[in-house]
């Protein structure tokens, strides 16, 4: 197949980029693969972070085309027309927020022009977890040129078929991201990040109020006194960050947490996850993380709340603990039994059982199923 890739990717940088870089990789085993990325992702009023882009050695390089501006509809006719006369079988998307709705159905209406290109859109949300006005209509307006769609998550699913009861779809689990090299020492890690030899859980991600990183706080005041641990907190701010300084300086935690606010590097990452027992996800909404597959490459328990589909891919009790959201206490108790029992090697066993059904080749074969099944 004649595949176009349209979406966040190399030199841009986050998840979506690593998960597009991924997938051009697997899909260009078998397949013409092109990548389209963006030379204008967000206007800079609208991007909290410090750099749209990730450069240097350890950066996810692939072959892109640096073409669309998500904000200038001139710009969307003209990569459309591109599309159109270059005639793939399949236009990919990664889909996560309503925001490049507009960008993305109108570069489809244009593409599809040609009778011949089909579009498929892999979807990490279909509402979003910080909704605003206008959600709703921008994702039906490209929803309605999209033909097949790949879901991340039966929660995602559910929502997909609220606004479109008749969409062909195919739910695949997010494949584990295996870009971040080995593991590295337990002690060395730690050192590296400056850690004694302690015991140490992570929270990992961009820091956004939906990801619950002040339940997590609070799970650690209640925590102090029982068990000695240190949660490193490794992730730019995206939401206030004096809000969440000022409550560990109100819960007097200071002691027991380790920020790392600076967007964390592709080399570096391995470092954060290798140096802890565990990793904590104490979301408040979600449909699925990206942090999981991560862990999961890692081999690391996760200590998750039940919220979207964090419970389809954290078996609880077998490769972490799921507890409900927003209760700081069960999330202290669920990460004072990890200790107290002794789970990690247990955990990390099953975790390795687990990992063939999250595997690229499983995730390219199901989504082309759908797509050869239906032509």
């Amino acid at each position: 197949m004649k595949i176009t890739i349209l979406s966040t990717a190399y030199p841009l940088r986050g998840g979506i980029a690593h998960f597009v870089g991924l997938i051009y990789k697997e899909l260009s085993k078998n397949h013409q693969v092109d990548v389209i990325t963006f030379k204008r992702q967000y206007p800079s009023l609208l991007f909290p972070g410090k750099s749209q882009l990730e450069l240097g050695d350890s950066a996810e390089k692939i072959p892109t085309r640096i073409l669309v501006d998500s904000v200038n509809p001139f710009n969307w006719f003209k990569v459309g027309n591109i599309i159109k006369r270059e005639s793939p079988d399949l236009l990919i998307y990664k889909y996560w927020m309503p925001f490049f709705a507009p960008c993305f159905g109108t570069i489809s209406r244009m593409a599809k022009k040609n009778k011949r290109t089909k579009v498929l859109t892999i979807c990490d949300n279909v509402i979003p977890h910080e909704r605003k006005p206008g959600d709703i209509a921008f994702t039906n307006y490209f929803f309605k040129v999209v033909d097949f769609f790949v879901l991340l998550s039966e929660k995602v699913k559910g929502d997909l078929i609220k606004l479109k009861p008749d969409a062909k779809n195919k739910v695949l689990p997010h494949p584990i991201y295996s870009n971040f090299g080995e593991s590295v020492d337990k002690k060395e890690a730690k050192q590296f990040l400056g850690l004694d030899d302690e015991k140490v859980i992570l929270f990992f991600g961009f820091i956004r109020d939906y990801k619950g990183l002040d339940i997590l706080l609070e799970a650690i005041s209640i925590l102090k006194d029982k068990i000695k641990v240190k949660l490193v907190v490794a992730g730019e701010y995206y939401s206030n960050k004096e809000k969440y300084e000022k409550l560990i300086d109100k819960l007097n935690i200071k002691d027991f947490v380790n920020l790392f606010t600076d967007f964390i590097s592709t080399s570096e990452v391995k470092y954060y996850f290798s140096a802890a027992d565990a990793v904590v996800l104490p979301y408040k909404n979600a449909t699925q993380s990206g942090i999981v597959q991560i862990a999961m490459n890692f081999k690391k328990p996760v200590i998750a709340t039940n919220v979207g589909g964090l419970g389809e891919v954290v078996k609880n009790g077998l490769t972490g603990f799921v507890v409900e959201k927003e209760n700081p206490e069960q999330l202290a108790e669920a990460i004072l039994r990890f200790y107290k029992e002794d789970k990690e090697t247990e955990f990390i066993n099953n975790i390795s059982d687990e990992l063939e059904k999250y595997s690229w080749s499983k995730f390219i074969d199901g989504m082309m199923e759908m797509v050869n099944y239906s032509n």
